[in-house]
């Protein structure tokens, strides 16, 4: 007579509760969950499923970080092969994040672990489980991009509205229900910066001006020329809002006048060394790519240099390898700088708006997508007034690698410098 052996799979049972409010009662939360996974063990005795005794839990833990004690633990012992099962109540008790969920399910499928949630009907010991959790992580994903989209859609409308959608509150301001009001200890500062500088038309001194007075930057820092200039050419002291090159009316009061901002803005455009739509991309003394673009086709890095005809200089982007061979074979050779700067800050204006790229954001930095989108938005709003070595330094941070092939480039971002991003931002505003 044939015995049919059932073999034995070990169940791990994993809960997590967000904040620690009845976690001191004598069943809670957590208990809860891990009885209606033990019934449900029990009753799948028939395949062979065993509850392990450990616990798993984590209290007061929030879900968009994997940075858990319990969960440590348990993909310690997942690891050294000592569980089959992995039960929860809830896909969210695991993980609220879609990438990180996608993570420990690689983890789990290298390491040979099923995966079930006892309310979801999820059980990826079964072919018809794993087809409903991909189809619930697809839903889950489009659901998050839909999200991050109309908050998109919202902050740009609100933009050419007038309306500050938040983010850095400019000096001399302060946010006030969602709204840019004049700051009554500042707000003074503000005229009086733009009419030293129209009597002077030195950022150097009017910061110096400042700092003897005892005058502090919004983050209580002393003024430098970078941060004067990120006054003067801020649209929001005149009544206005800067957006994608556009200019709105704001509903904020303004601070100057108009004749005191025509006036600023006629000096600066005097002063500058290089027209505003070519600063950045045609000098070679900043060099935005520099250290960042490669050659596809020889795999060295591209260096900065230039060409001179007629009093004038041509700024390039040349393959190293390639100058150090006796004849060409490169097919890139080289590329005009102002050319592929522009390409390389076009698209991380995309990436920038791409709700995917803010949802990877957000988990990564383990934020809202709300704050992150608006802190893309200030980045994307800035760029264009920000001056090259703050342009270099934010791009930086945020690019790892930029590969140029014959017909195409491609840009490896570094979603940890978001962080750095952000704050560079802050630091060369006012």
């Amino acid at each position: 007579m044939a015995v049919n052996v059932v073999q034995r799979k070990r169940c791990a049972i994993y809960t997590r509760k967000s904040v620690d409010e009845g976690l001191d009662m004598d069943f809670n939360s957590l208990d809860a969950q891990r009885l209606a996974c033990e019934n449900y063990i029990a009753s799948q005795i028939a395949n062979g499923w065993v509850a392990l005794p450990e616990r798993y839990d984590d209290g007061g833990v929030s879900g968009a970080t994997l940075e858990r004690p319990a969960l440590k633990r348990l993909l310690a012992d997942v690891a050294q092969g000592k569980v089959d099962i992995i039960v929860i109540y809830k896909i969210d008790r695991l993980t609220r994040s879609i990438g990180d969920f996608a993570e420990l399910s690689r983890k789990f499928d290298e390491s040979g672990i099923a995966f079930c949630s006892i309310t979801q009907e999820i059980n990826t010991s079964t072919s018809s489980g794993r087809m409903m959790l991909n189809i619930l992580l697809t839903f889950a994903q489009f659901e998050r991009e839909v999200i991050a989209e109309r908050i998109r859609d919202k902050m740009s409308a609100s933009r050419k509205r007038g309306q500050w959608v938040g983010g850095t509150v400019p000096f001399g301001y302060m946010s006030v229900d969602r709204r840019l009001v004049p700051d009554p200890e500042k707000a003074h500062v503000v005229p009086e910066i733009f009419d030293f500088f129209a009597r002077g038309g030195s950022a150097k001194e009017t910061a110096k001006w400042l700092n003897d007075r005892g005058i502090l930057t919004r983050q209580g820092k002393q003024w430098l020329t970078s941060t004067i200039y990120r006054v003067l050419n801020n649209h929001t002291y005149n009544g206005q809002v800067f957006y994608r090159g556009e200019v709105y009316r704001g509903e904020q009061e303004r601070l100057v006048s108009e004749e005191q901002w025509s006036r600023v803005q006629e000096i600066l455009k005097e002063n500058a060394p290089v027209p505003k739509g070519a600063r950045g991309a045609a000098s070679l003394r900043y060099a935005p790519l520099r250290g960042l673009i490669s050659c596809g086709h020889c795999d060295g890095a591209m260096s900065p240099t230039y060409t001179e005809k007629k009093d004038r200089k041509y700024a390039y982007y040349i393959c190293i390898k390639d100058t150090k061979r006796d004849v060409s074979t490169c097919p890139i050779r080289r590329v005009a700088a102002g050319d592929m700067e522009k390409a390389v800050v076009e698209q991380v204006g995309v990436l920038l708006r791409s709700p995917t790229f803010v949802s990877q954001v957000a988990r990564h930095l383990d934020d809202d997508i709300t704050t992150v989108m608006e802190a893309m938005h200030d980045i994307e709003g800035f760029w264009e007034e920000l001056f090259p070595t703050e342009q270099n330094r934010l791009l930086h941070l945020l690019i790892d690698r930029v590969t140029l092939y014959q017909d195409s480039m491609e840009i490896k971002v570094k979603t940890s410098g978001m962080r750095g991003l952000i704050k560079e931002l802050s630091n060369v505003q006012n």
